[in-house]
C-alpha cells in the first residue's frame, strides 16, 4: 500500500469516511458501558494493507501517516512511534495521550535482541493504600474514584518516548514533533467515534477545560467534521522539543499538572513536583515462551499481558484447535477456559515487580502451564478457578485481587525499512482518563486500575496502593519470532483486563486458523469478563453450547483495536481492526 499524494491530499476526507461506516446510535453504544466504559461504536469490514519496505498500523489515518512520514525520512520504528503517539494524543485523546503511560516492545534487527520499554504511571509518593476509601472505610463507587486528582498517576508516556529515542532513534528529536505541531496548529476533522464518546460522558462535559474546547456552549459536543485546534498543546509539544522530556517533568507545564490535580473540584489529591521530577522510564526484561514453534515475546510486570499471552497460549497448546472449525463452540470455550485460568494468576501474583516479587518464571514453565492445562476439559468449564500453587518469595500470603482495569487505551505496530519492529501500547485508562485536561492534554486515571476494594476488608494485596508504585496493566505489546528466530509479528490492543484474550484470539487465528492479519483482527471474540463471558454478535449462534458447558454468556461489542504486521515471503501485510478508526499504511 503506497502513500500516494492523492492519499496525502484526501487524507482527512478518508479520515471521515473510513469512520463513517456502521457506527451505532449513541444510546445504544453507550448501553453497556459498565462493562466497556470507552463504548464500542460498530465496526466497518475488515481493512487490510501490504507494503514492501515499511508499515505502520495505527488507530487513526492521520496518526498513521505522520508514521509512515517520518519512516520515508529515513526514521527507525522507535521515531515513528513518537510521531504516531503524539498525534493520536490530538485525534484520540479520549484513550491515550502525554498525560498516560505506556508499555512498548522494540526488535533491533542488527542488534538481534528485543527490549521492553515500561513507561507506566506511578502513584503519588504521599499516596496510601486507603486513597480510594471513604470516610466510613467503604470503597469508593468507581465512577466517584476515577473523576477528578485522586486516580492520577504521574505520566509517563513522554519519558518513554525519551527512552525509545535515546536507544533506537535516528531522526533529530525535535523533527519527530512536528506533525503533532502542525495538527495542533491547523486543526483536525472531529471523528464520528471522538464525537459519540464525548457526546455520551457526562462526567468530561462537567469539567471546566474540557467544555470549553470539545463542547459547544449549549453543552452539546462539537460535531463530526468540525476542525478542533489546540493550540495549548502545540505550546506544550514545542517546548519539549525543544528542551526534551525535563520542559515536561520540571518548570511551568509540570507546575501546571500538580496544580491541576491537587486544586481539582473533585478528589483533590497529592502530587508534588517531586513526584514529576523524579519519575523514570525503565527497560524490563522480556517475557518469552513457546507456541506451536512460535517464540512469543512481551511485556513483563507490572503489565501482566506478557505473561498473560504467554499462559495462555501455553494452557492451549497441547490441544489440536488447528483440527476444529473456527468460531465453533468448542475452540471458543478453550479459549475462554484458559483465560479464567490465567486471570486467577493474574489477581494473585502480579503487581509492580519493585514493590511485590513476582515469581514470573514459574507463572510460565512448561510443567506449571501443563497442570493448568490439565483442569480443562473439551465440555466443560472449570468450575470456580482459583490460582495455581506457585513459589512467592517472602511468602506473603497474597488474596485474590482483581482489579476493573479499564480499556481507554490504543495500540501501534511499526516495522521500519531496516527491518526493526516495534509494538506500543499505550493508555489514559478510563474514557478521557480523569477527565481533568492540562494545558491542552488530558490526564490519566491510572491509579484505579490498584486493587483497592479488598483493602477495605482488611486483606493483604500485592496490587494494593502504595507510594511510587506501578498499577497492574493487562496491556499486551507483543512480538512474535519464527522457527529460525526472524521477526514475524508485531500485534496488541486495547480493551483494558481483556487485551490478553483479544491478543491470543488474533495469534491462534492467524497461527492455528492461517487467518490474513486483517481477518484475525476481524474475527469475533469470545472473552471472559468478571463474573461471565462476552461474545460478539457473529458468535451468537454457538451461545447454547457454550451455556451448557456452563458458561455464563451474553451477547455484546467489543471496543478493541488491534492492530497487526506480520512479515510473509511476499513482503508486510498489516490488519487494523474494524471496530475502530484504524488503518494500514505502509510503502
Amino acid at each position: 500500500m503506497t502513500m500516494n499524494s492523492a492519499l496525502h491530499t484526501r487524507i482527512r476526507t478518508l479520515f471521515l469516511s473510513l469512520v463513517a461506516v456502521s457506527h451505532l446510535a449513541v444510546g445504544q453504544a453507550f448501553a453497556q458501558s459498565d462493562l466497556l466504559p470507552e463504548a464500542a461504536t460498530g465496526r466497518t469490514a475488515a481493512k487490510s494493507g501490504t507494503a514492501k519496505s515499511y508499515m505502520v498500523v495505527a488507530a487513526n489515518p492521520l496518526a498513521a501517516k505522520a508514521g509512515t512520514d517520518i519512516l520515508a525520512a529515513g526514521g527507525s520504528a522507535a521515531d515513528a512511534a513518537i510521531a504516531v503517539q503524539l498525534v493520536l494524543n490530538i485525534v484520540e485523546p479520549q484513550s491515550s495521550g502525554i498525560g498516560g503511560g505506556a508499555f512498548a516492545l522494540y526488535w533491533d534487527a542488527k542488534a538481534g535482541k528485543v527490549a521492553s520499554y515500561d513507561g507506566r504511571e506511578t502513584a503519588p509518593a504521599a499516596a496510601a493504600e486507603n486513597r480510594f476509601l471513604t470516610e466510613n472505610g467503604k470503597p469508593m463507587g468507581r465512577q466517584q474514584a476515577i473523576v477528578g486528582g485522586k486516580s492520577v498517576g504521574v505520566p509517563g508516556v513522554v519519558r518513554l518516548l525519551e527512552l525509545l529515542h535515546q536507544k533506537h532513534g535516528k531522526l533529530p528529536w525535535a523533527k519527530l514533533f512536528a506533525p503533532a505541531i502542525t495538527l495542533a496548529d491547523d486543526g483536525f476533522a472531529v471523528s464520528p467515534r471522538l464525537h459519540e464518546l464525548l457526546a455520551g460522558d457526562s462526567s468530561f462535559r462537567s469539567m471546566d477545560a474540557a467544555r470549553s474546547y470539545y463542547y459547544e456552549p449549549n453543552g452539546e459536543a462539537k460535531a463530526v467534521g468540525m476542525i478542533l485546534k489546540n493550540p495549548a498543546l502545540a505550546k506544550v509539544l514545542r517546548d519539549v522539543a525543544a528542551h526534551g522530556a525535563d520542559a515536561f517533568y520540571t518548570g511551568p507545564i509540570a507546575e501546571d499538572i500538580v496544580r491541576a490535580v491537587d486544586t481539582a473540584t473533585k478528589n483533590a489529591a497529592d502530587m508534588t513536583l517531586a513526584d514529576l521530577k523524579s519519575y523514570k522510564a525503565v527497560e524490563r526484561p522480556v517475557v518469552c515462551g513457546p507456541y506451536r514453534g512460535y517464540k512469543v515475546c512481551g511485556m513483563g510486570p507490572p503489565s501482566s499481558g506478557g505473561i498473560g499471552v504467554i499462559q495462555t497460549l501455553g494452557i492451549l497448546e497441547r490441544f489440536d484447535l488447528k483440527s476444529m472449525k473456527p468460531q465453533s463452540a468448542t475452540p471458543e470455550h478453550l479459549l475462554i477456559d484458559a483465560g479464567r485460568l490465567v486471570m486467577a494468576d493474574r489477581a494473585v501474583y502480579l503487581a509492580d515487580p519493585d514493590k511485590i516479587p513476582v515469581p514470573t518464571a514459574a507463572l510460565i514453565s512448561p510443567d506449571y502451564l501443563k497442570q493448568r492445562s490439565a483442569l480443562m476439559s473439551l465440555d466443560r468449564a472449570v468450575a470456580n478457578p482459583e490460582a495455581g500453587k506457585v513459589p512467592v518469595k517472602d511468602s506473603l500470603n497474597l488474596a485474590p485481587a482483581p482489579s476493573p482495569e479499564l480499556p481507554s487505551t490504543s495500540h501501534f505496530s511499526i516495522v521500519d525499512r531496516d527491518g526493526n519492529a516495534l509494538a506500543m501500547t499505550t493508555s489514559v485508562e478510563s474514557q478521557f482518563g480523569s477527565r481533568l485536561m492540562v494545558d491542552g492534554f488530558i490526564l490519566n486515571n491510572q491509579l484505579t486500575d490498584f486493587s483497592y476494594e479488598d483493602v477495605a476488608d482488611h486483606r493483604t494485596v500485592a496490587n494494593r496502593v502504595e507510594g511510587g508504585k506501578r498499577p497492574r496493566s493487562s496491556m499486551s505489546p507483543t512480538l512474535v519470532f519464527n522457527k529460525d528466530g526472524k521477526f514475524e509479528m508485531a500485534l496488541g490492543s486495547p480493551l483494558g483486563a481483556a487485551i490478553v484474550g483479544i491478543v491470543v484470539k488474533t495469534l491462534v487465528a492467524m497461527i492455528d486458523f492461517n487467518m490474513s492479519p486483517a481477518d484475525a483482527a476481524a474475527a469475533p471474540g469470545a472473552l471472559f469478563f468478571g463474573s461471565g463471558v462476552t461474545i460478539e454478535q457473529e458468535l451468537a449462534p454457538v451461545k447454547p453450547a457454550l451455556e451448557a458447558m456452563g458458561h455464563q454468556v451474553r451477547v455484546g461489542e467489543f471496543a478493541s483495536g488491534i492492530h497487526v504486521i506480520r512479515v510473509t515471503k511476499d513482503g508486510l501485510v498489516g490488519g487494523a481492526d474494524p471496530r475502530r478508526e484504524g488503518v494500514v499504511l505502509g510503502k
